[in-house]
Parts: structure tokens; sequence; C-alpha cells
């Protein structure tokens, strides 16, 4: 079972990656644009606007990357750094428990983010495919030694 399991987990870690850069880059598409019930109620954040619009651009641009999977622990870590930013100034200021000021989706995303820093892309990434199309298909990749299997 454990087996079946660790074979899985590149494409498991894939499609958590996908889900919240797909997630994170809707935020930012709802507050630059008005889509997706928007920033506000419907409105969208000023541009150049210190620091709701930086934090839009940088939802949607990181969260974009982060889903296709192209740069992704340097996309991450920008993104990660940004939910903290937003954690410690606008939500913790009010309360110090995320339920309490509202800020579980900034502490949620900065932890997915940071995550994803220390783990990389996982499968289905485009990094990959670029990556293997950059070899010169003469050099084969280092084999992996096989991790034993842990059952409890």
């Amino acid at each position: 079972m454990s087996i079946r399991l660790n074979r899985a987990q590149p494409y498991a870690l894939g499609l958590f990656r996908i889900v919240i850069g797909f997630l994170f880059a809707c935020h930012g598409a709802a507050s630059l644009f008005g889509v997706l019930g928007g920033a506000m109620g419907g409105g969208t954040v000023p541009a150049g606007t210190w620091p709701g619009w930086y934090a839009a651009v940088i939802q949607l641009v990181g969260g974009t990357l982060v889903a296709l999977g192209l740069g992704t622990r340097i996309a991450a870590l920008v993104s990660s750094g940004s939910m903290a930013y937003a954690y410690f100034k606008v939500h913790q200021p009010e309360s110090l428990f995320p339920l309490q000021n509202g800020g579980e989706a900034s502490a949620v995303f900065c932890w997915a983010f940071l995550l994803l820093v220390f783990t990389g892309s996982g499968a289905l990434a485009l990094d990959r495919l670029f990556s293997s199309r950059g070899s010169s298909g003469h050099e084969s990749e280092p084999a992996r030694e096989k991790a034993p299997a842990v059952s409890v």
C-alpha cells in the first residue's frame, strides 16, 4: 500500500500546486478586474495603490505561475511572503487568532506556498517539460535511490 502511495506522491503534490495556484490567481483576478465577485463587493482595487494593487498583481501572476509549474519555488516564495505580510499587517492587528481576525485565507496560503518552496512543483509542471527538452538526450538522469517503505 505505501509503495503505491509513494508513487502517487508527485501527482498529489502537482494537483495540490495546481489547485492552490488557481485559487490564489482567482483572488488576484477578482481584485484587479472585478470578476468572480471582485474586491470590496464587486469593485476593483485602484491601480498602483499600496498594498492592495501590488498584492493583487502578486496573487494573479504568482498564482498563475505556481498553477502552471513555471518557476514554482520562486513564485511560491514571493506569494508566501505577500501572505505573511497581509496576515501580520492587515489581519493580526485586529486579533491574534485567524478565526477572529478574518486571516484564515492569508495564513493557509502563506503556509501552502511555503511548503511548495521546499517540495518543488511535483508532477504535471511545465518546468519539467522545458527541462526535459533542454537536455541533449545523451545524459540520463541519475538513478534515484529507492527510499525504504515505512509501514505502521
